[in-house]
């Protein structure tokens, strides 16, 4: 199966529904396919297969088409992250060296000078508009079959993702057409669907983070997506109540932001029927406070990363229920292995943990990338013994449910203590004046590591650090209470508001200011 096949197939049961809304642009599932293959066309009269075409833009509907559009032409779709900096682009494409750059207008600089480094690119395309020296994409369009081009085969890869660096070096995860369609099937069946007349399912995740598989998961339902240009409170708000949207999925960062919106109470979202979270660790009082606030919603939640393509294991709302109703140990789990998806947790000889024994994650199944483009060191750490080893350490109990410790390397080792930030930062989450935490480590001459805490306030009510110092003395051993606690504007994040703490023990290291500038 290849990924286009999830609107052909979408297509063919139901043409005439709505597959796309983009602000005031609209397609039905035929016209969705018939312009997929146009682009298919279009791209082989520019490039050959085999090749790699890049996308740095904004959310926008050319995005969705190049997802299977370029897939589709035997090509590898290459997605750059609009928020890195110029330099960081032209990093990405000269690893990735594609001959075909989508953008649009706002990033033609950045563009222009990536094609002056990276000689590879030798057409650059806007998606909005005529600009000197860039082609349009609509005349990538213009004039070509509606029909299916000859699809390549199902290991010719398809996505080119790089991963967000928060350990390093960014390392670009190959997703073949079979890595991406396992993953996205895995999620049609493994996920809970209410029997809704029809599905509207509203993506505010940037395309350019594995996240966007939702499209094409709502697309194996033939459900109506509607597309964001950006993530906000305001414009998230008005889409689902525009729209009556049923279903979303969002990051935590994401959640946190709308329940402190003041807009919230002002728009109607009782539609919405189902809520999937996942990208970064959930705060349990942010998770209590959204089942509050939306209690027609079934929640769910997974877990997965841009080298599975999507996600590996999942908690349907029955268990978020149970956790509701006095299983409160649940509330901080990733949930069971998704129907398509081998889990285990391993010790360090390569042994199967007991239970509650804490290990490192590993993964096996079609949706695993091939391996990492130009890193063979990287790809041979990482698969060993036919599984993918994910860098992740967690725990699995007795029922089967896995719960996400910490990254191995955010682990904290202080005084020979093993420290796991994610455990500090629950704590800290429960601070009134905290409106985000993060944990890490920082060199100390006696400790070897301690622990710092940087906190995110809640406007206008900074902590103090004995306040924050004596808040976790009460809830966690002498050794795991952070020995610093820095206050920040705003923590540095990614795309989806994952924290880059790589960034905070860069800056601790150095003795800098941690705080991050808002835009």
């Amino acid at each position: 199966m290849r990924i286009s096949d999830v609107v052909a197939f979408a297509a063919m049961r139901a043409p005439e529904t709505t597959a796309l809304v983009f602000e005031d642009r609209t397609w039905t599932y035929q016209q969705l396919y018939a312009d997929v293959c146009r682009l298919a066309h279009g791209l082989r009269g520019v490039a050959e297969p085999g090749d790699r075409i890049a996308v740095l833009t904004e959310n926008n509907p050319e995005y969705v088409l190049a997802y299977y559009g370029v897939p589709l032409a035997g090509m590898t779709l290459v997605f750059v992250n609009y928020r890195l900096a110029p330099r960081e682009v032209v990093d990405l494409l000269a690893d990735a060296t594609p001959t075909v750059l989508l953008t649009e207008q706002q990033f033609l600089d950045t563009a222009r000078a990536a094609t002056e480094i990276v000689g590879s690119i030798r057409t650059v395309v806007t998606v909005d508009g005529p600009a000197e020296d860039a082609g349009e994409f609509a005349d990538l369009l213009d004039g070509c079959p509606e029909t299916e081009p000859e699809p390549p085969d199902e290991d010719t890869p398809a996505w080119l993702l790089y991963t967000s660096g928060t350990t390093g070096r960014a390392k670009g995860a190959v997703l073949t057409h079979r890595s991406v369609t396992a993953a996205v099937l895995n999620a049609g069946v493994s996920w809970t669907r209410r029997e809704e007349e029809q599905v509207v399912s509203l993506c505010p995740w940037p395309l350019c983070h594995i996240a966007g598989y939702a499209v094409p998961v709502a697309h194996l339902g033939a459900d109506t997506v509607v597309l964001l240009r950006r993530y906000d409170p305001e414009s998230f708000l008005a889409a689902v109540e525009r729209h009556r949207v049923t279903s979303t999925t969002v990051a935590p960062t994401m959640l946190a932001l709308l329940l402190r919106h003041p807009a919230l109470e002002a728009h109607d979202t009782s539609s919405i029927t189902r809520i999937g979270y996942g990208s970064a660790p959930m705060p349990v009082t942010t998770l209590r406070a959204a089942m509050r606030r939306f209690p027609n919603a079934g929640f769910q939640t997974g877990f997965g990363m841009t080298e599975l393509a999507g996600n590996v294991l999942v908690h349907v709302p029955e268990d978020l229920l149970a956790a509701a109703e006095g299983r409160t140990e649940l509330l901080a789990s990733v949930g069971r292995p998704m129907a398509l998806s081998a889990v285990r947790v391993l010790d360090e000889t390569g042994a199967d943990c007991a239970d509650d024994e804490v290990g490192e994650l590993v993964v096996r199944g079609d949706q695993v990338c091939a391996g990492y483009r130009n890193r063979p060191d990287a790809t041979a750490e990482a698969f060993r013994d036919g599984w993918f080893h994910t860098g992740d350490l967690a725990r699995r109990d007795a029922e089967g449910y896995f719960y996400i410790v910490d990254r191995m390397k955010d682990m904290i080792l202080t005084g020979g203590e093993n420290v796991y930030s994610r455990e500090v930062e629950e704590v800290l989450h429960q601070h009134p004046a905290v409106a985000a935490a993060a944990v890490v480590g920082a060199p100390d001459e006696v400790w070897g590591e301690r622990v710092v805490a940087v906190v995110e306030p809640v406007s206008g009510r900074a902590p103090t650090e004995a306040e924050i110092r004596e808040h976790c003395a009460g809830q966690l051993a002498g050794y795991k209470c952070p020995r610093e606690v820095v206050v920040v504007d705003e923590l540095p994040r990614n795309t989806v508001g994952k924290v880059l703490k790589r960034d905070l023990r860069e800056r601790l290291r150095a003795g800098v200011d941690t705080t991050v500038p808002r835009s």
